[in-house]
């Protein structure tokens, strides 16, 4: 806890952002961070609690209070050990997570949680700045090694939590720069990238060899990699993208969210044009956009279409408006259905919701319009509103519906690993095995598209499973 009487005293104040006239001229991150006195602040508010739900609503189980209290004494240095002993990466999820530990805070019973996720950043930016944060060398080596296919969230962590206990410890990445969907899905406004690659600086440091523009199933075969290491770890993403099926959907300017984001990314880069965008030029500059999902892909386009120079942004939604505020006596410490508006959101958008897409509308080959038609949710059951028919204009239309699981062809054809009834692959979370016992699995191709959070937390106990395979026992935390 922080102060006795903290939670009393003082109120909630959250980071702040930039104006945003001024930040969509850029690509930057835009969080204002809080002063120290602020941040010492915010963490008095931490209570006696008696039974911390923040430690359940966080996947990674960090020990919150236990942070928060050093914050408030001013002992940043602890907070940080404290911090990574649970978490690999906090300077990726104090930007990216949403934070379902702040709805388990129980100060949130009142709509006021502590502001747990702007000190887990503050604490981990401080350790960059002092530079306490440095490479953790392991005593030994067992001989032993390791192959991790992709190179997201849940791949780093594994690969650092086994190149720790002595492993030696490959990461194959398809793409031509780590990081996976941390590098190409996620925006550099909301993350700049220059994050992950002090990381992998860290990691090399540490041991982990990363191999980039290396795809296994096509650049290199499982079978090499089954003949070359000692266990092979499959921490690919959920890459199948939910497809768009109506009249329409053909058309050029349909394309998926991802293959959208990725070009930008790539261009703040520093890539050439023709490097960044290989099957032609995406941009929102000067057209009218409809972004199809109502989740954090679709914000992100949001955000990425206006700083682009979108004439306008339109984000429809299947399903129905969320309540402004969820019932807490119903949803409390669980992860509650509220309305959320982003950032992005903020910077302009026009917002709807139980939109049923029927045609996409085009002439010469080229989008001109989306067709739609209105519905209403009876029993979970979706009904289309008779006469509700509407034409929303649009040159570009992005589609951020989800994902299927895995894509299967190359790595998972060639594996031969069962599947579960949903596509991913299937393993459980006591050793991660695959019905292959030398082949391991974790993250989003294992669980399905789910949060960076519940990512690391794979990554770190799949890391212990291969540890204890190979051993015989672990030393690392589950």
């Amino acid at each position: 806890m922080g102060k006795e009487t903290g939670f009393l005293e003082i109120g909630r104040e959250d980071r702040t952002y930039a104006d945003p006239k001024e930040r969509i001229r850029h690509y930057r991150e835009f969080v204002v961070p809080h002063s120290e006195e602020g941040l010492r602040n915010q963490a008095a508010r931490c209570m006696n609690c008696g039974i911390p739900y923040c430690h359940n609503g966080c996947p990674v189980n960090n020990q919150i209070p236990d942070w928060n209290h050093l914050v408030y004494e001013g002992d940043w240095r602890n907070a940080l050990d404290n911090l990574h002993s649970t978490n690999n990466f906090p300077e990726f999820t104090g930007r990216i997570c949403p934070a379902p530990c702040e709805a388990s805070c129980t100060l949130n019973i009142i709509d006021q949680p502590v502001t747990i996720k702007s000190i887990e950043c503050a604490i981990v930016d401080r350790g960059w700045k002092e530079h306490w944060i440095r490479p953790h060398v392991p005593d030994r080596e067992t001989g032993k090694s390791v192959a991790i296919v992709g190179s997201g969230p849940a791949g780093l962590a594994c690969a650092q939590q086994l190149a720790r206990a002595g492993h030696s410890v490959t990461v194959f990445e398809k793409a031509d720069r780590i990081g996976g969907l941390l590098r190409y899905g996620i925006p550099d406004f909301k993350m700049e990238k220059h994050l992950i690659n002090r990381r992998a600086v860290q990691m090399e440091a540490e041991g982990v060899t990363f191999k980039t523009s290396t795809e296994v199933g096509v650049d290199v075969s499982l079978r090499a990699l089954k003949e070359n290491f000692d266990a092979i770890v499959l921490a690919g993403g959920a890459e199948d993208p939910r497809p768009l099926q109506i009249p329409g959907a053909e058309l050029s300017d349909v394309r998926q969210a991802m293959e959208y984001l990725t070009q930008q990314n790539k261009r703040n880069a520093g890539d050439s044009e023709e490097r960044a965008a290989p099957r032609g030029t995406l941009t929102a500059a000067g057209k009218h956009v409809i972004v199809i999902g109502g989740g954090d892909t679709g914000s992100d386009c949001v955000g990425t279409a206006n700083r682009q120079g979108a004439k306008s942004v339109t984000q429809i939604e299947i399903m129905p408006r969320p309540p402004e505020k969820e019932d807490k006596a119903l949803t409390w410490p669980n992860w509650p259905m509220k309305l959320r508006t982003s950032s992005s959101h903020e910077e302009g958008v026009e917002r709807d919701w139980a939109v049923l897409t029927k045609e996409v509308v085009g002439e010469d080959g080229r989008v001109t319009g989306l067709k739609c038609t209105r519905i209403e949710w009876i029993d979970r059951q979706m009904t289309e509103i008779p006469g509700s028919e509407f034409v929303i204009p649009a040159d570009l239309i992005l589609l951020a519906m989800g994902f299927l699981g895995p894509r299967k062809p190359g790595l998972l054809a060639q594996s031969g690993v069962a599947l579960t009834d949903r596509g991913n692959v299937a393993a459980n979370t006591d050793d991660y095995r695959t019905s292959d016992p030398m082949i391991f699995a974790c993250g989003d191709m294992r669980r399905g598209q789910s949060l960076i959070v519940w990512a690391i937390r794979e990554g770190r106990q799949a890391a212990r499973a291969v540890d204890q395979a190979l051993m015989g026992a672990s030393e690392l935390p589950r």
